[in-house]
């Protein structure tokens, strides 16, 4: 089955399951679902920061501070994180990433998500999937603020890692 075809939960504004529908058609008719994204810290504290591959169906060939992914349908954000986290840095036996917030991407043109932000630490040797990671890196936290204006990254990551920082300095 590919991705494009994985059935997915579409939701509300509140976050409420109204359906069902292949990950490619939600994208298509630009139906509302529900994303993870996982901050992966080593244990320098440095952040897990990679390239998609150019065959992803979405932000193809963008860079990303986060792994995640779309939730299946019935799947819990919490389960999504850990089988995201999991799959993309290419471990098993990954803590269970830590949920810190939830919000409402909308990137307009009917691009609107759910977006549960986790952050978790990965001690134990990567190996990301190929198909999904073309570049890999973990970065000092100021590299990444360096590289903010300087590498195209994608927008929904973008956006949570900005309310990522806000929420790390109410705290």
């Amino acid at each position: 089955m590919s991705a494009a075809d994985e059935i997915i939960d579409i939701v509300d504004e509140q976050d409420r399951v109204v359906g069902q529908a292949p990950r490619g058609e939600a994208y298509a008719e630009g139906l509302r679902h529900r994303c993870v994204f996982v901050q992966a810290r080593d244990a320098e504290g440095r952040v897990f920061v990679h390239r998609r591959t150019p065959t992803k169906l979405v932000f193809p060939s963008l860079y990303d501070m986060f792994v995640g992914g779309v939730v299946g349908a019935g799947e819990s954000y919490d389960e999504a994180a850990l089988r995201e986290a999991e799959e993309e840095l290419g471990v098993t036996g990954l803590p269970r990433p830590e949920h810190l917030f939830t919000f409402l991407y909308d990137g307009g043109r009917g691009r609107s998500w759910w977006s549960a932000v986790y952050q978790v630490r990965c001690d134990l040797p990567v190996r990301p999937q190929a198909e999904e990671v073309a570049w890999h890196a973990f970065l000092p936290e100021e590299e990444v603020e360096r590289r903010l204006t300087e590498w195209e990254w994608v927008p929904d990551g973008l956006a949570a890692y900005e309310r990522l920082r806000a929420h790390r300095s109410a705290g």
